[in-house]
């Protein structure tokens, strides 16, 4: 077992383009759920919609890249106005499942042969990348030291990504600061009360349903900036690894989510290499490193369950603040 390669590529993952969407994804939904007490079981929605807008816009209408991530991000907002205007007024349990059908809808449009032409059905999309390549400033060549070493085209993907991200992180900060952020953290905690108060509580939520959409749809972009778009990446179980990385980081915290997509897409990387090879030693006998390599995925649900369970609040959370069951 090569345990120096497994080290560089876990390490690697720490500025993997995947870290970074997640990152956003994590982001949006810490805005939706952690201060405005949204439970959005529908975030790879927002990112499908992020990514597919953002290739549509340049495949179809010939669009530059910066353009159709502009694009990319309205449509986001809209689809929040839409998915919101019916069922803000829901509670809890019934927000959740409406919210997750919502997201199996987008994914099954985009996966329909009916607008093949455009979106590429179950093919997905690709060939969308030379707007943004041209414009790299970066001089050809590989940079870095040690397992962060990429060439001008990797290197311009995650500068982007991490631009795109602090710029998120600040936008939210500054936010959840202001006299709106603490009436969305009224809105979490009681909302009846913060209406007693004369606040639209109905427009606050609409407002950060958007808000969280937009930055979610933006990791959705990051997402797909280095390769294709497939609808298989956008299934039920991206939202689920999205708030692993949440909860892992906490809800209710600006950073919490930039922490726990760190560790998740760590954990993922050190556990997909780790387990197939311990298969291949005979270690884990009774597997194959094909099941061995999809065990991780248990593990994460695994520890989901745990974190519910005994760390609801996450590592950088308070526990007198936020809890996932109040």
């Amino acid at each position: 077992m090569d345990w120096l390669q497994i080290l560089s590529n876990t390490a690697s993952s720490i500025l993997s383009p995947a870290t970074i969407g997640y990152a956003l994804a994590a982001l949006g939904l810490a805005v939706h759920f952690g201060y405005a007490g949204l439970i959005n079981m529908g975030i790879a929605g927002f990112m499908a919609i992020g990514a597919y807008g953002y290739a549509i816009s340049i495949l179809t209408f010939g669009l530059p890249w910066w353009l159709g991530a502009i694009l990319g991000l309205v449509a986001a907002a809209i689809f929040a106005i839409i998915l919101g205007i019916p069922t803000l007024r829901l509670r809890g349990d019934y927000l959740a499942i409406v919210t997750i059908a919502a997201a199996e809808v987008v994914r099954l449009l985009f996966l329909t042969t009916a607008f093949d032409d455009v979106t590429g059905s179950a093919d997905g999309l690709s060939g969308y990348h030379a707007s943004f390549r041209a414009s790299n400033p970066i001089p050809e060549g590989t940079y870095g030291f040690g397992p962060w070493t990429y060439n001008e085209t990797q290197w311009w993907v995650r500068i982007m990504g991490l631009m795109t991200l602090a710029f998120a992180v600040l936008v939210v900060w500054m936010l959840m600061r202001s006299p709106w952020g603490r009436v969305l953290k009224g809105i979490r905690e009681d909302e009846d009360a913060v209406r007693s108060l004369g606040k639209n509580v109905y427009s606050h939520k609409m407002q950060s349903l958007v808000l969280g959409g937009v930055i979610a749809a933006a990791g959705g972009i990051v997402y797909a900036l280095p390769a294709a778009i497939s609808p298989g990446v956008y299934v039920t179980s991206l939202t689920f690894f999205v708030w692993t990385a949440l909860l892992l980081g906490g809800a209710a915290t600006v950073f919490g989510p930039l922490l726990g997509s760190l560790i998740f897409w760590g954990l993922q990387t050190f556990l997909s290499n780790v387990l197939p090879a311990l298969a291949s030693s005979g270690l884990l006998p009774f597997m194959s490193p094909i099941q061995a390599a999809t065990l991780r995925f248990i593990l994460v649900g695994v520890a989901l369950m745990l974190l519910v369970i005994f760390m609801p609040q996450g590592i950088l959370g308070n526990k007198k603040e936020l809890t996932f069951v109040k």
